[in-house]
């Protein structure tokens, strides 16, 4: 129930870094890739929160570098 409500929560906050208009592409791709990166991070790790914090760093950096 634990790792559902986080899933869900990450969800909630992709949803909503998403929505933000005033955001450029860099901006959206590190917003985004942090989420992926800390439902990833939470999932290989069991929920773990230093696996949840890891994972959103990496995919936040790897989300900026992203260009379009």
């Amino acid at each position: 129930m634990k790792l559902l409500l986080k899933h869900l929560l990450a969800v909630l906050a992709l949803t909503a870094f998403t929505g933000c208009a005033n955001m450029n592409a860099q901006q959206k791709n590190t917003a985004i890739g942090a989420a992926i990166g800390g439902v990833a991070g939470s999932v290989l790790t069991n929920g773990s929160s230093v696996g949840t914090v890891g994972g959103a760093a990496v995919g936040g950096v790897i989300g900026n570098q992203i260009k379009r």
